[in-house]
């Protein structure tokens, strides 16, 4: 893997999401993403109004997650969560999967639940969270192909809040599901370069984590 660290942190979402997350946490995490130009900066929609003005007249994101962190609200309240977030500045969503419509192979009911995100994003990017560590290779195949339907741009791992994040096999089944043109998100987990390094080459083209900063020093020195 050959990238210097800016193109690497071009990879990553830099990410918060605890529910004890205070204010001054999340100012440092977006001075932290603007110091090191990271993609993105994920947070839950509470606070996306200071994420939004703290990054704002960058090239850095503020983007939320929806469903979070089990997927099992309404379809009417997720679509309603996103476009209440999107109306405070967010430039991406990452929603959490039906799990239990997808555990019943219910594909209609789970493909209406991503359209119903994707259209009130009113044309920012989706990514659909599936949580690997909870399907067998086959639903995550399925789950994939759903999402594809949908009309989602990106399939990915994990929330991190399950019993596991992502894992390199997981990921090469993803890019292998939905081919070039989707990207593939990994993310719980990850907290050094070398797992960093693990993903990218299984075919993740976004990173997810809350270790960026000691990401790219370990890259730095490898």
């Amino acid at each position: 893997m050959k990238k210097n660290t800016l193109e690497l942190a071009s990879m990553i979402d830099h990410t918060l999401l605890k529910a004890d997350s205070t204010e001054s946490e999340l100012r440092r995490l977006c001075e932290e993403a603007l110091q090191h130009s990271f993609y993105a900066v994920c947070v839950n929609s509470r606070w996306l109004p200071l994420v939004t003005k703290e990054l704002r007249g960058s090239s850095v994101l503020p983007i939320t997650v929806v469903g979070f962190p089990l997927g099992a609200s309404l379809s009417a309240s997720k679509a309603s969560e996103t476009e209440l977030a999107i109306g405070a500045g967010s430039k991406e969503i990452d929603m959490v999967i039906d799990l239990g419509a997808l555990k019943s192979a219910a594909w209609t009911q789970v493909q209406a639940d991503i359209y119903g995100v994707v259209k009130a994003a009113g044309g920012f990017p989706v990514k659909v969270i599936l949580e690997t560590c909870l399907l067998n290779d086959q639903e995550i195949i399925d789950a994939c192909k759903a999402t594809v339907q949908a009309g989602a741009q990106f399939v990915k791992t994990s929330t991190g809040f399950s019993a596991n994040g992502a894992m390199a096999h997981h990921v090469r089944l993803m890019r292998k599901t939905v081919g070039p043109s989707v990207g593939v998100k990994a993310s719980g987990g990850i907290r050094n370069y070398s797992l960093f390094k693990e993903m990218y080459e299984a075919g993740a083209n976004r990173i997810g984590s809350s270790a960026s900063v000691s990401i790219l020093k370990e890259a730095q020195n490898d």
